[in-house]
């Protein structure tokens, strides 16, 4: 051989080496959740993520060996990401909105050796603590005495060697929200998170520099936080947390921190619509919001354009690290009309290099790109699951390597995504398809309209019809005929309503989207006033 490349292993402590060492003096602002804010640098992340390295391998930990962190957004939740992984170890983020006989369930399973916690989840870790068999040491992140996070990587100098390894090592766990049945847990390598790393980066997806100001309100137990820990370093951006979601206090950061870039569930953007309407105050800075978790209704995405503000649309989940597509903008978008563009951004966009689509129908024959056909959302690529941790049902994907999302979508022929629901959210009324999601947008659009869940119902003669809950606005007197005029203009007459039913609220999953499992099993029995 007369030649060749270097060859260096993909690995998480590359991302902070890089971020410390480049952009070392990049501030990270933390607004803790009793008001008091604190500042550090990427080169501050980097130290004392090597003191609790030293500190972990101190308490016996192995390479292999999961923490776990029940925790919000903040500096010192970041600093346990890249210690955990640079000792060898695998992260394990727990999302704290679960109910107990599932984070009973995940920490046994994830085997955890070590949590670091919020001081205000003091009551879950009083309550399950003798529940949790493998957990030896609790650390608190903003604790005082001996246990608290500063104490444990005080007595550390920081003089520390990443561990080195192979790059197909896990180095973080994630479960899925375990609507049904157990969470499965998804086992992130160092390859795949560095590659989903620079994939994020791109202007088509997260379009990270080293200007961007990035206040991530999607929690870092959710999905990996959308991989932003880690294209953040990659970037070397600055990044403002907030242990808190209320929109006051998300505004008037992003407005004191002049930030520019944000990524949420579409909750958040409907909360701080409110906070808007209440008060005229408004993000000053925000050049691009990025939204996931759930489809983002037309009204919101319309509304934050009007402001100025790039929106990308985003589609992913836990098994694939999570970005699955992005909302790209296409090359004539400069040419669209205003209306043309939201059309756009609606859907939930294009692929990232390294990503496969496909959609199936239910004899698995694959369904051309002609923005009609529909049916299952498959995927594959370098940062897509292929068996969940510890799982006896063997690989999640067929021989090809495909895995099936349980979305119902469609691909357009200039290879954007559109989902129409999920596989078990679809309404299936006289043979032919309602999408629910569709139908909960639309609804949302409607003025005095807080919230919406399409689910579908028994009806004799066409199997199932659908019904519509809805939330009011406070204050708003909306009525059912009001709502049914709205919708009458955007979906067709046969995906109307047979019934409108206004409720206090609609419950969530622990990850913010509509729990249609639990809406579905109290209306199981319901009986249309037609039928």
């Amino acid at each position: 051989m007369l030649g060749g490349m270097q060859d260096f292993e993909l690995r998480v402590p590359r991302l902070i080496d890089h971020a410390a060492r480049e952009h070392w003096g990049r501030e990270i602002v933390s607004r803790w959740a009793d008001g008091s804010e604190t500042r550090t640098t990427w080169a501050g992340i980097a130290r004392d993520a090597k003191k609790l390295a030293q500190a972990l391998e101190r308490m016996g930990l192995k390479p292999g060996d999961r923490v776990a962190t029940l925790g919000m957004n903040h500096s010192r939740h970041l600093v346990a990401w890249y210690g955990a992984i640079g000792m060898g170890g695998v992260i394990h983020t727990i999302n704290p909105r679960l109910f107990d006989e599932q984070l009973v369930y995940i920490a046994n399973h994830a085997e955890d050796r070590v949590l670091i916690y919020d001081k205000a989840f003091q009551p879950i870790v009083d309550r399950l603590r003798d529940q949790w068999t493998s957990i030896e040491q609790y650390i608190v992140f903003d604790g005082d005495g001996a246990s608290s996070f500063e104490a444990v990587i005080a007595g550390e100098d920081g003089n520390y060697a990443w561990h080195e390894g192979p790059e197909r090592d896990p180095c973080m766990l994630c479960y899925t929200s375990g609507t049904t049945g157990n969470p499965k847990g998804v086992l992130y390598t160092h390859r795949s998170t560095v590659i989903h790393a620079l994939a994020e980066i791109q202007p088509a997806v997260f379009d990270l520099d080293t200007r961007a100001v990035a206040l991530p309100v999607v929690p870092m137990f959710h999905a990996a936080a959308w991989g932003l820990p880690f294209a953040g370093a990659a970037a070397g951006i600055k990044f403002v947390y907030s242990a808190v979601n209320d929109p006051v206090v998300l505004c008037d950061l992003m407005n004191r921190e002049k930030v520019t870039h944000s990524a949420g569930v579409p909750t958040v953007w409907l909360a701080m619509f409110q906070h808007m309407d209440a008060t005229g105050a408004k993000p000053e800075h925000l050049q691009l919001v990025t939204i996931g978790g759930s489809a983002a209704p037309r009204a919101m995405i319309e509304r934050l354009m009007k402001m100025g503000i790039r929106v990308n649309h985003a589609w992913g989940m836990t098994e694939t690290s999570p970005i699955g597509t992005m909302g790209a903008r296409s090359p004539d978008w400069d040419d669209l009309s205003f209306e043309q563009r939201v059309d756009q951004v609606c859907r939930q966009g294009r692929v990232p290099f390294g990503v496969e689509l496909r959609v199936v129908d239910d004899e698995g024959v694959v369904q051309p790109r002609d923005g009609v056909s529909s049916g299952r959302l498959q995927i594959r690529g370098p940062w897509i699951i292929e068996q969940y941790f510890q799982d006896a049902g063997g690989a999640a994907v067929d021989a090809d390597n495909w895995f099936d999302t349980g979305d119902v979508s469609v691909l357009h022929p200039d290879g954007t995504m559109q989902i129409t629901d999920r596989a078990k959210d679809v309404i299936k009324s006289g043979g032919e398809w309602i999408s629910s999601v569709d139908l909960e947008n639309c609804a949302v659009g409607c003025a005095g309209v807080g919230e919406a869940a399409a689910i579908g119902v028994y009806h004799p003669k066409w199997d199932e019809r659908p019904i519509l809950l809805v939330v009011r606005k406070p204050g708003s007197e909306v009525t059912a005929d009001e709502i049914q005029a709205h919708l009458s203009k955007h979906v067709a007459k046969w995906w109307l309503p047979d019934e409108i039913h206004f409720v206090e609220s609609l419950p969530h999953t622990a990850t913010g989207k509509l729990l249609k499992t639990a809406i579905r099993d109290q209306y199981k029995d319901f009986k249309l006033a037609a039928a």
